[in-house]
């Protein structure tokens, strides 16, 4: 990771450029936290794509709103960096203030969190400052009122360029705290939080239930995604049947889904001719090379068989050793075989399942692909 210092200033200030369409939000006031957010971010990205070009958004743009619905800030991974951008319009930019999901959940936890104060009137943002995971947990005050962490800007490093050249000159620097574990959810109880948390007269789900009890709903991407939809009345996006039938939902083509037809061999003894099925498929990145990960029935949609299919993208290219796909019930339980390995380079790895109806799955691959989330998958 290499930067040009001599041609960052003290205090970086970046253009705001045109920015994409704001999905819904649940109310004007989030909706407007949506977008400076995202102007920050799109100028963030803007600025260090022309030094760094192996930067993306954590875990990746369709899931952004599902964050902003609910908290403040957005990551960056840049390499095996994680930095996460705290937006804010204030004139007095006096402190850093994290809301505690960004420092607690363990998933969400970034190596460097990032002061930005944004004036969308006269179209730019500054960086002010940035600090550590570690400092901000070990300097930082936290304020049980709003569930956030905060650092007096002093203790901010202002120059955004110190952030690069520490990390060339000193790799091994521990730059993250211990974040105590969070308690797995039964599903009956995620469930329940989930109708109660979509009520709109809840304004600030997050500070309406223990922050341990919210961080290990939310640290689900699955449920964090359901409540977000939930919140703006919408329809079910997540169906596998339905997705056959009608076409995938416009929310999950943004996640990459998309409806394919595939070529079989007969099942039939006396039959010759191939078969074509409908099926469910995305594309993954794994360890650099793209990868195809397909879901169809097998019989009848009634019969409520299905099949996980994973394939490299290139048909003369095989699945290396090791890789793993594999299945876990809605609230991530393991079951019996949910999960193929693949012991020597092999052409595919499948799990054949037979679901309840309306039943959820989770699907998971090793090596964890760019920009996973975890998805319930309706059946």
């Amino acid at each position: 990771m290499t930067f040009n210092a001599s041609s960052i200033p003290e205090q970086l200030t970046l253009e705001i450029s045109s920015t994409r369409e704001l999905p819904a939000f649940s109310t004007s006031g989030i909706r407007w936290r949506a977008y400076i957010n995202q102007i920050s971010l799109e100028a963030f990205l803007s600025w260090v794509r022309t030094e760094q070009n192996q930067s993306a958004i954590w875990p990746q743009l369709a899931a952004l709103p599902s964050f902003w619905e609910f908290v403040n800030g957005c990551a960056i991974a840049i390499q095996d960096l994680r930095l996460v951008l705290i937006p804010t319009t204030a004139i007095d930019t006096d402190e850093l203030r994290v809301p505690q999901e960004w420092v607690d959940i363990s998933d969400w936890a970034a190596d460097y969190y990032i002061s930005v104060q944004v004036n969308p009137n006269a179209g730019w943002v500054s960086i002010c400052g940035y600090t550590t995971h570690l400092q901000l947990k070990t300097k930082g005050v936290y304020d049980a009122s709003d569930r956030a962490y905060s650092l007096d800007e002093n203790d901010l490093i202002k120059n955004i360029n110190g952030l690069w050249i520490t990390r060339q000159l000193c790799p091994e620097e521990i730059l993250r705290d211990s974040v105590a574990p969070l308690p797995k959810l039964p599903l009956a109880q995620a469930q329940n939080l989930l109708q109660r948390l979509s009520n709109p007269e809840i304004v600030i789900p997050r500070l309406a239930i223990p922050f341990e009890i919210w961080g290990a709903l939310i640290a689900h991407g699955g449920w964090r995604q359901q409540l977000y939809e939930r919140r703006q009345d919408a329809l079910q996006q997540w169906s596998i049947p339905q997705w056959l039938q009608s076409g995938v939902s416009e929310l999950a083509q943004q996640f990459g889904w998309n409806v394919t037809s595939l070529q079989l061999a007969p099942r039939g003894v006396r039959s010759r001719e191939t078969e074509e099925y409908g099926a469910l498929s995305r594309q993954l990145t794994l360890a650099g090379n793209i990868y195809e990960l397909r879901i169809f029935p097998i019989g009848n949609l009634t019969d409520n068989t299905w099949r996980f299919e994973l394939r490299n993208a290139n048909s003369e290219e095989m699945i290396p050793v090791g890789f793993k796909l594999r299945l876990l019930t809605e609230d991530l339980q393991a079951f019996a075989n949910n999960e193929d390995t693949a012991k020597q380079a092999i052409a595919q790895l499948y799990i054949d399942v037979v679901l309840e109806p309306g039943e959820g799955i989770v699907w998971e691959v090793e090596p964890t692909p760019e920009g996973y989330d975890q998805e319930i998958l309706r059946f």
